[in-house]
Parts: structure tokens; C-alpha cells; sequence
């Protein structure tokens, strides 16, 4: 894959409290794409960050129905990925890529 694909995969890092109490456990979140598997984001992070993945989970986040004065509204669908990393890698979200 290219590198342009990899960003395509690769949205966003989310930076939350949980995700932040995941980097104890060498892991780390991100939004991807909701088309996109766990082999391919697999890929996409090793390329992007040069780290080894050790385990990938996905997660997809329906988005809610929601109002705003009055008016009917939907939030997005949302995929995130926990990218367990192997020991002695780190990758610095704050950084960006």
C-alpha cells in the first residue's frame, strides 16, 4: 500500500482520558476509516509510526439521533482501532505524524 492509503486508513489519533490510561498497557487509539479491517490498520500503523502492532481492536461507535432547536439531527458513525504495541515500542500522539 501506499503512504497516501495509509492516511486514508489512519484518521485521527483520540485523545481522551480513557485512551490515555490505555498507553499503560502499550496501547494506543485511533479513528480509522469504517471500511477498513484490522489487517490494513495493522499495516497502516506500522508504516506510518515504525512500530511493531502486536494485536488490533476495532470498535464502531453508531452515531446518535440527536436535537438542536427542534431540528432532527444525526451524528456520524465512528470507527476506532486499540493498537496494542509490542514491548519497547511507543508511538507520541502529541507529535502528529
Amino acid at each position: 500500500m501506499t503512504a497516501l492509503k495509509h492516511y486514508d486508513i489512519i484518521i485521527s489519533p483520540v485523545i481522551t482520558e480513557k485512551a490515555t490510561l490505555g498507553a499503560e498497557n502499550n496501547q494506543v487509539t485511533f479513528r480509522v476509516a469504517l471500511s477498513a479491517t484490522k489487517p490494513e490498520i495493522k499495516i497502516a500503523v506500522e508504516a506510518l509510526f515504525d512500530v511493531k502492532v502486536k494485536a488490533v481492536n476495532t470498535l464502531r461507535l453508531k452515531g446518535k439521533i440527536k436535537r438542536f432547536r427542534g431540528i432532527r439531527g444525526k451524528r456520524v458513525d465512528v470507527k476506532k482501532a486499540m493498537v496494542t504495541l509490542q514491548e519497547g515500542h511507543s508511538i507520541d500522539v502529541t507529535t502528529g505524524v
